[in-house]
């Protein structure tokens, strides 16, 4: 019930970002998750912090600060920045709370996240005005059940499937193609502008969480 419920504020904080700041800022925003994990694992599982995940966390935050428009003076809205780093607090509760989860099998966790996600999200929808003067055209609900039926639902049961299959340093280095794709399909057909501080946060924030999930030098044996 808490790992669905971390998933439903998780993306309300996700959509609040894309309502105020680019797709490319908030998707690496959210790409932050990581670095929480690395910062909140000793405290929560007991894992040791080792210099290179220390490393990879100043990088990752120095790439943050680079998407923030701060060298540039570039107008980003704080809002936005902070809506992204709040998705990627919460999705980092998420993991943590989902390493603790016992008798369930995958399929079976993620149908109690979604429906406790649902309930998390229906206020929100209700109470927030959304729905005011709601009258989408047809073309927009196929968009909406493509959404839910195809990006949701059967990726979900396509992601978990792979995972039993592939070794885990696989899985986490195709998740890095999520927020590739979502910052190249963002400024090719969004035009949303993505200028050389961004690019060099994207470098920063992908590069420091992708060697954080590599594993490091195998010893050499005589």
């Amino acid at each position: 019930l808490l790992s669905g419920a971390a998933l439903g504020f998780n993306w309300i904080f996700l959509f609040e970002a894309f309502r105020h700041t680019g797709i490319a800022v908030a998707t690496l925003c959210y790409y932050m998750a990581p670095v929480f994990v690395i910062l909140l694992s000793p405290l929560v599982l007991g894992e040791r912090l080792t210099r290179r995940k220390i490393v990879c966390t100043l990088l990752a935050v120095l790439g943050a600060v680079c998407i923030s428009g701060v060298f540039t003076g570039s107008r980003q809205d704080p809002r936005g920045i902070a809506f992204g780093l709040a998705a990627a607090l919460l999705y980092c509760s998420l993991i943590l709370l989902n390493k603790r989860l016992r008798g369930l099998d995958t399929l079976e966790t993620t149908f109690c996240q979604l429906c406790t996600a649902a309930l998390v999200m229906l206020p929100y929808v209700l109470l927030g005005g959304h729905l005011h003067g709601l009258a989408p055209a047809p073309s927009t609900l196929f968009l909406l059940l493509v959404v839910g039926i195809v990006h949701t639902g059967l990726v979900y049961i396509l992601f978990f499937s792979a995972v039993g299959r592939l070794p885990a340093q696989t899985t986490a280095v195709l998740s890095y193609v999520d927020p590739v794709t979502a910052i190249l399909l963002a400024t090719l057909f969004l035009h949303q502008p993505f200028g050389p501080a961004e690019l060099c946060g994207t470098v920063l924030i992908l590069g420091a969480t992708l060697a954080n999930e590599l594993p490091g030098k195998v010893p050499s044996h005589s």
